[in-house]
């Protein structure tokens, strides 16, 4: 398929919601375009030229287009001999990719069976990682043991550690592109899960009309992984009781294809970690504030496991997870981070939101990252599993409180929103991630759809226009306003892609397995191209063209819980919005 040089977001867009497009033109002076429908010029304008992008390495021009009022289909944008693919206006245009994003979380289950009815015949498969499968599954999983961490030179990154505990961690989802399940991982996907209810919630108490399968969906998902992350506790008598394990994956990569009830490998407890264990005591602690509507008995659990994981960390500030890439073949991501001031923010401040008490007030209070505070919370590169203090500040300026610094929290939000306004302003395709080397990190997609969730923060915030329209320009950067004209989405757009690096949605490797489902996001363009098949096709060019729709190339078209967890709340957000507003709470 030939790419438009017409670049915009190929689902569509929002009614009376201005948007742009992007020409890729070697054209120096601006050129006329016309929006058309059904062979009709619907509107006509004329180009900005932008020069050079150097993210993309293409000479570009902008399309302001404005907003359009009515609902249509087969609408197509023209200028310089190129039409862009086809797209509609309509206000329900992000609900559909909300409950798909979401539904991304039940197909990556483990430990039950995933049936025909859930999302089609192609994607019903047996429970893996159950008692009959192979050494048990994670029904009884035994910790790593001594000396298998060693590096190339001798080096022990687990220094001795092993414990004689065997624990049942089935349930939960599998992190990837493998079948790992990673603490870190799960704590900031369950965490946006959680912050979408509980920000809809608030939107259907004020008007919204939310479809309330999705949020059935969110809070059983949500519990779902929350369930398995208290499994993954030491118990009482071993050492480090009360810490949370980093992670639980096969001793060795298994090869793609592999689903998970074939998985040969064995299975290890990987030694526990502080950053897991705040990790834990955070989206506990959210999760009972949240869930305690619905059922009270597993949010008073979930409180309780928060304060005593809470306490746990304090009392082992700096156990910390080791990179594990070093090893040959460990069998699972490291999800290394030796800086935890943040998730120690993230922890103070979810447990003052659920409780009040002073004593986590004083620690959130205390913490570099605070306001004030010297510890940066919002950066141009985005968040992520390893940075996570922005969560904390976005959940203690939407989340009612009586913080006394509230209002200073909320300010913090608001300028950081602003930054990525001014910086998407500046780059010709809608996006605001720029980091400041130039370089496009693993995961960019996500950090992307992360940026995103600061602009809506600021839009509940101040129930102002301009930040809806950032995010949704974001997110059509995501959906086909890019440097490729990619939709990095499966299933949305044109030409999206759909060879995500999978174990078990492995068309592209075995036809009688399917692509990944819709919804699905990519990781996307990722500079540093460490996979051999994305090295050697797109290794060094331009920052947004570090990209292959390829299985093999992990590196950039991995699949994973945490970039789907923001689309679902971007997607949920922009889709259930109050009447007579541009979709946010205001200000609250």
């Amino acid at each position: 398929m030939s790419t438009p040089r017409v670049r915009l977001d190929q689902v569509g867009q929002l009614p009376g919601v201005p948007f742009s497009a992007t020409l890729v033109t070697s054209v120096a002076d601006p050129v006329p375009w016309r929006l058309e429908q059904g062979g009709h010029v619907v509107r006509v304008g004329t180009s900005v030229p932008r020069g050079l992008d150097p993210s993309a390495g293409f000479t570009v021009h902008t399309l302001e287009v404005g907003a359009l009022t009515a609902p249509g289909e087969g609408f197509t944008l023209a200028a310089d001999g190129a039409t862009s693919h086809p797209f509609r206006v309509a206000a329900d245009l992000h609900a559909p990719l909300a409950a798909d994003a979401l539904q991304f979380f039940h197909l990556q289950r483990s430990g039950v069976a995933i049936g025909p009815e859930v999302a089609g015949a192609a994607y019903a498969r047996p429970a893996g990682h159950t008692a009959a499968c192979a050494h048990g599954g994670d029904t009884r999983v035994p910790c790593l043991p001594a000396g298998r961490a060693l590096t190339a030179d001798g080096v022990d990154l687990y220094e001795g550690w092993t414990d004689g505990h065997v624990l049942d961690v089935s349930g939960g989802w599998y992190d990837a592109g493998d079948q790992g399940k990673y603490v870190v991982n799960g704590g900031i996907a369950v965490a946006q899960l959680l912050g979408t209810y509980e920000r809809l919630s608030a939107r259907a108490a004020a008007g919204a009309q939310v479809d309330g399968a999705l949020l059935r969906a969110l809070r059983e998902e949500a519990r779902w992984e929350l369930e398995w992350m208290l499994r993954m506790r030491v118990p009482a008598g071993s050492r480090y009781a009360g810490l949370v394990h980093h992670k639980v994956h096969d001793e060795a990569w298994t090869h793609l294809p592999t689903l998970p009830h074939r998985d040969p490998q064995r299975r290890f407890l990987h030694r526990p970690s502080t950053s897991a264990t705040l990790n834990l005591a955070a989206v506990a602690a959210q999760g009972a504030r949240v869930l305690a509507a619905h059922d009270a008995t597993f949010a008073a659990q979930l409180l309780t496991a928060a304060r005593e994981t809470y306490a746990a960390a304090l009392a082992q500030p700096v156990l910390l997870a080791p990179d594990t890439n070093v090893v040959a073949d460990f069998g699972g991501g490291p999800y290394d981070d030796v800086h935890l001031d943040d998730e120690r923010y993230w922890a103070a401040a979810e447990l003052y939101l659920t409780t009040g008490e002073s004593a986590y007030l004083a620690d959130l209070r205390a913490n570099p990252c605070h306001v004030g505070g010297v510890e940066p919370v919002f950066v141009p590169e985005g968040y992520d599993w390893k940075d996570v203090a922005a969560l904390a500040r976005i959940d203690l300026a939407t989340v009612p409180g009586d913080l006394p610094e509230r209002e200073e929290v909320r300010a913090s939000v608001v300028v950081a929103a602003e930054d990525l306004l001014a910086t998407q302003a500046a780059q010709p395709f809608g996006t605001p991630y720029a980091p400041r080397d130039g370089r496009y990190d693993w995961g960019s997609n996500g950090l992307v759809l992360n940026l995103l969730t600061v602009l809506l923060a600021a839009a509940d915030v101040t129930g102002e226009d301009r930040f809806v329209r950032g995010a949704t320009a974001g997110l059509g950067h995501v959906l086909g306003r890019n440097a490729l004209g990619l939709s990095y989405v499966t299933g949305y757009g044109t030409d999206a892609v759909h060879h995500q690096h999978s174990r078990w949605y492995a068309g592209q490797l075995d036809p009688t397995l399917p692509d990944p489902p819709p919804g699905t996001v990519s990781g996307g363009p990722n500079s540093s191209t460490q996979d051999e098949v994305a090295a050697a096709a797109v290794g060094g060019l331009p920052a947004q063209r570090c990209f292959v729709d390829d299985i093999g190339a992990w590196s950039v078209n991995e699949l994973t819980i945490n970039w789907n967890a923001p689309l679902v709340q971007v997607a949920a957000l922009l889709a259930y919005r109050i009447p007579g507003t541009t979709g946010t709470t205001g200000p609250a």
